[in-house]
């Protein structure tokens, strides 16, 4: 095999794509994360056979097993840092993470935010598990192999369906179709056409948050909850929550950020308490756009899972 070849890190983490049904027509009462990163691997034919003709070097780690709707702060830091150490190796060109689409977008963010990735680092998942005669899978992983193999990627990024997402873009918006995801008003970074790249905007770049020069261990993270607006909102529910401890709440707005009257309220008592409060809005696209001068503080076009992510972080360097 060639020494100048490539290697490509496979990190496990669970999720639908290593989920196993006991029927192979059932897509959805599957357990997810049941196979390990090795599995997943040996399952995608013509990743071996980049292998054999010397292509790349493929290593499988298996980080977690967790269905993503389960996801911690300390699996994010155990990623975060098992990531750093990989792309020290000289070697190792980029990585690729499977993980549930549940949380995906959360994990994504985080990883935007706080991970130094000169290499690209690339996150996919799947809709279907592992034992579904259609299953999406094993094309996703070879899609996200083939853009971490890239020379020049970058960033931390999600291939999904033949499509390349930046890991701030990310919004899903379907709970059970295969095309489940949307890349916001960013649009795509590119395609994955038929085992080639397509790129049609320069790799995300942009400063790490102040935060990741010194995470705090995951049992000291500072609480951010969301809550969101609608129809007969109650007030007592931020009251509880801080009363709870919430160093911070996000409030997922209707429309543009629009926050119903007995929230508002609640909110400015959270504030007077000492508790950040920012508004972001439940749509998935758009987020809020402009404010009044009596409005809650705004998200902007953040996702209000993506404003939590932002306000702990924001928390951790503002912390006595």
């Amino acid at each position: 095999m060639p020494s100048h070849a490539s290697t490509i890190v496979v990190l496990g983490t669970g999720g639908t794509i290593a989920g196993v049904a006991a029927r192979a027509d059932d897509h959805v009462g599957y357990q997810a994360g049941q196979l390990g990163a090795q599995v997943l691997v040996d399952a995608v034919p013509a990743l071996a056979e980049r292998v054999a003709r010397g292509e790349a070097l493929i290593e499988a780690e298996t980080l977690a097993r967790l269905d993503s709707c389960d996801m911690d702060h300390g699996t994010w830091l155990a990623l975060r840092a098992r990531a750093e150490a990989l792309l020290a190796r000289p070697e190792v060109a980029g990585l690729v993470v499977t993980h549930g689409t549940d949380t995906l977008e959360e994990t994504a963010f985080f990883l935007h935010r706080t991970l130094a990735a000169d290499k690209p680092v690339v996150l996919t998942a799947a809709m279907r598990p592992a034992t579904a005669p259609s299953a999406d899978g094993p094309q996703n992983l070879l899609d996200a192999v083939t853009v971490a193999s890239l020379p020049g990627a970058r960033g931390v990024l999600v291939v999904f369906g033949g499509r390349i997402f930046g890991g701030a873009d990310l919004r899903k918006v379907h709970g059970y179709r295969v095309e489940a995801f949307h890349a916001g008003d960013a649009g795509v970074i590119g395609d994955v056409v038929d085992g080639q790249v397509r790129c049609y905007r320069p790799w995300p770049t942009a400063p790490l948050h102040a935060a990741a020069a010194s995470l705090l261990p995951a049992d000291a993270w500072p609480v951010v909850d969301i809550v969101m607006s609608h129809a007969g909102a109650r007030g007592e529910v931020i009251d509880a929550l801080v009363a709870a401890g919430a160093r911070g709440i996000v409030i997922a707005g209707t429309g543009n950020g629009s926050v119903h009257r007995a929230l508002v309220e609640a909110a400015r008592r959270a504030e007077a308490a000492g508790v950040i409060v920012r508004r972001a809005s439940r749509c998935q696209l758009g987020g809020v756009v402009g404010s009044r001068p009596d409005s809650l503080p705004s998200a902007g076009e953040l996702t209000a899972p993506q404003a939590r992510i932002e306000l702990m972080l924001d928390l951790m360097v503002a912390r006595p």
